[in-house]
């Protein structure tokens, strides 16, 4: 080995040697083997496939929905301008690993009293002109680490702000198809009543028909009209919740709140869920989850800066040099004599400081202590979301069984009781009680579909689905959805 090489080693293992601050080790976090929550029928822990989670609805508009949110949605573009940000800093603090250097050329008209100076030789002046030009460098020795560690931290931000852009990616992923189902929740629940107004207003006609005729009294037709009443009524709430979802869908896919009034205008069932939905394992969660990492990063960062704070402690070390010339003469400016330069080695250590740098020593630990407890909360906070999502998910999903039973039960007492009304063999209490039974139980399994898919929503989003990179979007995406086919 030559002796440069030599030279060269022996600085950079010193230069390494003297890094202060601790040397960060990534947390291991612990989770369960299994879910506590005992998986459904529908649920297995079969390897995750969660890159584009929503296409499992088998709904093209949903589909086209997702790819606009991802293209135009500007909550999601703010996030990515805060990447851009963040690796500009990196580089910003990066930068103070090098030498920096620069030049000055100027020109000044100088006059000085008489009075300012000490007697002069007869025909000396004091008005002249002075031209300069030079060229300056300096170099801070990152003896200590101080810059090392400030990259980096700067690394491990720029890592958190990539986490936190994923992070986004999932809630507007989720937003977009919770709205979207919502949407569609409201256009079933809307067809239902206007089928159960349909129907009462015909029980209404026979009451009135059965009054003329002797058959019945007029407490039944003012019963029969209460009811149709009564369900008129819910149909400005429905519409109102209607029209709601539409303009929250629009917005996240970065258009007006109206855009996608006439799109979703057709009427198109709630997206039923999969019959099979793989989850993983809770292992595999930890490492999918992007609050879990940009937790983990802004720990990392935390503890560089513990370094940064430390490296202050110690002197610093500089070298700063420059070249140039310098006259009163303008004709005689690049003549070798109005050559100058200046070259040496500087150092720089706060002594007397009050105590302040010991002090940022400690904020800066107390701030990774804190970064640590974050951390682990956001752990357990990720396993209690996916562990809520799955047992809600398969509770709804039995919920969802039953009321689909106890529908075709309260259609067929309906069926029946109206025959044996129009026969005279029951009175009215037994059909408008069926009425209401029927309408409660179809509004109510239109209520669990929509809620059963909406679990399913927000345990792809508990399970960190979909963050992962996206094919790129139609430019008209937008545009096709709030213009219709």
């Amino acid at each position: 080995m030559s002796g440069k090489a030599l030279l060269g080693s022996t600085v950079s293992l010193l230069l390494a040697g003297c890094v202060v601050g601790p040397n960060y080790q990534a947390p291991r976090a612990s989770a369960p083997v299994k879910w506590t929550t005992p998986l459904g029928a529908g649920e297995t822990d079969a390897p995750l496939a969660l890159a584009d989670w929503w296409r499992s609805f088998n709904d093209a508009d949903l589909d086209r929905l997702e790819t606009a949110a991802v293209e135009s949605n500007l909550t999601l573009r703010a996030a990515e301008q805060h990447v851009r940000e963040a690796r500009a800093e990196r580089d910003f603090v990066a930068g103070g690993r090098w030498p920096s250097a620069g030049t000055t050329v100027a020109y000044s008209n100088n006059d000085y009293g008489a009075n300012n100076f000490p007697p002069l030789p007869p025909g000396t002046p004091i008005t002249f002109n002075l031209y300069s030009v030079g060229f300056d460098a300096a170099w801070e020795l990152d003896l200590f680490g101080g810059v090392h560690r400030a990259v980096e931290a700067s690394n491990a931000q720029l890592g958190a702000a990539q986490y936190a852009r994923r992070d986004v990616l999932i809630s507007v992923l989720a937003e977009v198809a919770r709205s979207y189902i919502e949407a569609r929740g409201y256009q079933e629940r809307l067809k239902i009543t206007r089928r159960n107004i349909s129907a009462q207003a015909d029980i209404v006609e026979l009451t009135r028909s059965r009054y003329r005729s002797g058959l019945s009294t007029d407490l039944d037709v003012e019963q029969a009209t209460a009811l149709l009443t009564a369900t008129q009524a819910q149909l400005p709430a429905l519409e109102s919740g209607y029209a709601q979802s539409v303009h929250e869908l629009s917005v996240l896919v970065g258009a007006q709140p109206g855009a996608l009034i006439e799109r979703m205008s057709r009427v198109q069932p709630i997206p039923l869920t999969p019959p099979v939905i793989p989850v993983g394992l809770p292992a595999e969660l930890l490492r999918r989850r992007p609050d879990v990492e940009r937790a983990e990063r802004e720990l990392a960062a935390a503890t560089a800066e513990i370094g940064v704070a430390r490296a202050d402690l110690f002197p610093k070390f500089s070298l700063t040099g420059g070249v140039g010339l310098v006259s009163i003469s303008e004709s005689r400016w690049l003549e070798y004599a109005s050559r100058y330069w200046a070259a040496g080695p500087g150092i720089e250590w706060n002594l007397l400081e009050g105590g302040r740098l010991r002090a940022n020593v400690r904020v800066q630990q107390a701030r990774a202590a804190q970064a640590f407890d974050s951390y682990r909360q956001t752990v357990l906070t990720a396993l209690e979301d996916a562990e809520d999502a799955l047992v809600g998910y398969a509770k709804e999903q039995s919920r969802r069984q039953s009321l689909a039973q106890s529908e075709r039960a309260s259609a067929a007492a309906l069926h029946l009781a109206t025959e044996l009304y129009r026969s005279g063999l029951t009175d009215f209490l037994t059909v408008l009680d069926s009425e209401r039974t029927l309408y409660g139980a179809q509004d109510a399994l239109v209520e669990s579909t929509r809620a059963a898919s909406l679990d399913l929503v927000q345990l792809y989003k508990a399970l960190g689905g979909g963050w992962e990179q996206q094919p790129a979007p139609s430019a008209t995406a937008v545009r096709q959805m709030s213009s219709g086919p």
